[in-house]
């Protein structure tokens, strides 16, 4: 069976069924399905009671294999990166449904504030830096690289949307607190502004369960003023939902903090 295990915060009970593609050292793709083990219903007696897991499920490859030595003759080894097919699909309504919108929804609205500045040749009354990470899921993606000087960090990630919480997909979502402690009250308070100058439809709330890469750059040593706001979010790492106004109202967030 061809085992995978996550990179992150991907679940087997999120994937299951859906198309991968292995990609292999030597450059070569193959396509294929994570699937139950013994995924037939009308063969496995078990099929509803078994937990998914990555180790309940495998990678079925749409190739003529059968045993290990077959598959290793395809070039697949160890180490070789499984990718989920995401699905995007953008309704007629403006929902935005794809898998891993967290987070690469956040740098589409960081490459598309970064875009209207340099449409309507706009220039900050601050030096500000964008960087991107793909570290975060592993918990370590704020922790090197951040310029001399810097001394605010905002990191523009998902929006929890929830039970108990109050965001929306239609919203920018601003963190108080989430599994790390706090964010700077100083901070909070000034996207909280941003968002109300800027006539952002936006909530405020605590996230029970995540991390974001700004937490790593405290946690390296960097001491820095933080703060987290994102496009809200519904069924973070499975199949994901957003929408357009998030994203606007994100932007806006972003426009208010920086010019404020």
């Amino acid at each position: 069976r061809l085992r995978v295990t996550s990179l992150g915060g991907m679940r087997a009970e999120n994937g299951e069924t859906e198309n991968v593609r292995v990609y292999t050292r030597s450059g070569k793709v193959y396509e294929g399905t994570l699937q139950l083990c013994n995924a037939s219903v009308h063969v496995n007696g078990e099929y509803a009671k078994t937990n998914r897991t990555f180790d309940t499920t495998e990678i079925l490859l749409d190739e003529n294999v059968s045993s290990a030595e077959e598959t290793r003759a395809l070039g697949i080894e160890t180490g070789d990166i499984v990718c989920f097919d995401p699905r995007t699909h953008v309704t007629a309504s403006g929902y935005i449904k794809s898998r891993f919108l967290d987070d690469k929804l956040s740098v589409g609205i960081l490459l598309g504030f970064a875009k209207y500045l340099h449409d309507e040749k706009k220039t900050l009354p601050r030096r500000t830096y964008v960087h991107v990470t793909v570290y975060e899921e592993v918990g370590f993606g704020g922790s090197a690289s951040v310029p001399e000087g810097v001394t605010e960090s905002i990191s523009v990630d998902m929006g929890c949307v929830g039970d108990g919480l109050a965001c929306t997909e239609r919203q920018v979502s601003i963190c108080a607190k989430d599994s790390g402690g706090p964010y700077s009250y100083a901070v909070v308070g000034k996207l909280i502004d941003a968002a109300k100058r800027e006539g952002a439809d936006y909530a405020v709330d605590v996230y029970p369960y995540y991390g974001s890469d700004v937490e790593a750059t405290l946690r390296a040593g960097y001491d820095i003023r933080h703060g987290l706001i994102g496009s809200g979010v519904y069924a973070s790492h499975g199949y994901e939902r957003s929408h357009t106004d998030g994203v606007l109202n994100t932007l806006k967030t972003i426009k208010g903090y920086l010019n404020g």
